[in-house]
């Protein structure tokens, strides 16, 4: 056999040729295990035809999806230090950011972009999992401020769809700041009267979860997505009990009333059209003959367009963050509070 293998085979390969075939062409879907042709796979949005599971989406392939006719203007981010706190473990954090931007060619973790959906104005801040792990740091506080303050100045609702592990933890303190400050954004958009919906993507946890993230007017999910703080096996092993099935699931979150609806990828661009109409429709028919929000009243800027922690731009605080109740318990009286005097008690008497 030898001159089969020594000579024919080489003379039949010169003829013929060998053909590269890429690696990629099948994908093993996580949930069910079956395989996957790569065409059927990015027909159907990254979502398996046998069992349904939603796999992971790159965030330009998301940001198309979304977006009428798929097209949409990205907004330049203000660059911020990269390495405040000069942070190393096995690697400079320094060379952990080059890895990643040349992993995905993007700066960071961030994308904001702003165009149409079924024709209403909207400005999208989408994370990119790809890059560290969707980590919040610096950028990414200050990438959600931007996208505020563009929604803001051009009257478009702001959609917000997380995949993050939470803080990076590379940046440390200045990570942590970006929670406040991007509850503040929202803050800022929600009192121009604009809507805020949140997208719930896999995964969303930490310090995401635990600000912007759940302060949306409109929570959608996707099926399966996991959503929460911390992860399971931690909480188990400090309340030292089972947790239940499908705990920090889209679907045990909709159950509980933390998630409003999970809605399958397909179906998520006509949803959330159908829910901007209701909401900005009913918003331009509440603010006709009342003038806009934008406008100046009584010769006083009402601080729209800008900047959020700009010089001494000061955006008024919501009317109910400051109103006392008229039923204050004696904890709760700002007098007793400022004196630092223990409150007396209070006996009624009953007859």
């Amino acid at each position: 056999m030898n001159w089969l293998t020594n000579f024919i085979r080489p003379k039949i390969r010169s003829i013929v040729g060998a053909k590269d075939v890429p690696d990629n062409l099948w994908q093993k879907c996580p949930s069910c295990e079956g395989m996957l042709f790569h065409r059927d796979l990015a027909e159907n949005i990254n979502v398996c035809t046998h069992c349904g599971h939603h796999m992971k989406l790159p965030v330009q392939d998301r940001l198309k999806m979304l977006f009428d006719e798929g097209k949409y203007t990205r907004i330049d981010i203000p660059t911020v230090p990269q390495d405040p706190l000069k942070f190393r473990d096995k690697k400079k954090y320094t060379d952990r950011l080059k890895e990643a931007q040349t992993k995905t060619g993007e700066k960071d973790a961030m994308i904001v972009g702003t165009g149409t959906m079924g024709g209403l104005p909207v400005v999208i801040a989408a994370f990119n999992f790809d890059f560290m792990g969707g980590s919040m740091g610096a950028f990414v506080g200050e990438g959600l401020v931007r996208a505020a303050e563009t929604a803001i100045a051009r009257n478009a609702a702001l959609i917000a769809i997380p995949a993050s592990g939470g803080a990076r933890m590379q940046e440390g303190m200045v990570s942590l700041i970006q929670l406040p400050r991007t509850v503040i954004a929202v803050r800022m958009v929600k009192d121009e009267g604009l809507p805020f919906i949140v997208l719930l993507t896999d995964p969303t946890t930490g310090g995401v979860s635990a600000s912007f993230a759940m302060l949306g007017d409109i929570h959608i999910a996707e099926p399966g997505c996991m959503i929460g703080f911390a992860g399971k096996r931690v909480i188990e092993e400090t309340i030292r009990e089972q947790l239940p099935k499908g705990f920090q699931t889209a679907e045990y979150l909709r159950d509980h009333g933390m998630v409003d609806l999970v809605v399958p990828r397909k179906e998520l661009s006509e949803t959330i059209t159908r829910i901007l109409g209701l909401l900005m429709k009913r918003n331009e028919s509440s603010d006709k003959g009342k003038g806009s929000k934008n406008d100046k009243t009584n010769g006083k800027d009402t601080g729209t367009g800008r900047g959020l922690f700009s010089g001494k731009n000061t955006f008024a605080p919501h009317a109910t963050i400051n109103a006392l109740p008229d039923d204050l318990t004696p904890a709760n009286d700002p007098a007793v509070v400022q004196s630092g005097k223990a409150p007396a008690t209070r006996r009624t008497r009953t007859r």
